[in-house]
């Protein structure tokens, strides 16, 4: 649960950095959104998929980890 937490925290605070405004309000996490989904053509909704897919990927490794070692 750290490792997601963590993750979902680093995505939160790349999100509120990198948009042209800045913060955790409705244009800053719409602006970083797009700046993300920028980097690969898209809008804000493929920004939302890049920033939600590693603390995904983060806990499903380390789920996948936790069964490998369970064995």
């Amino acid at each position: 649960m750290g490792a997601g937490a963590a993750g979902a925290a680093g995505s939160v605070g790349a999100v509120a950095a990198s948009g042209t405004v800045a913060g955790l309000g409705a244009a800053g996490i719409t602006s970083g959104l797009a700046a993300v989904g920028g980097v690969v053509g898209g809008g804000m909704l493929s920004g939302l998929v890049i920033t939600a897919a590693a603390p995904i990927a983060i806990g499903a490794a380390g789920y996948g980890l936790y069964k490998w070692l369970k064995k």
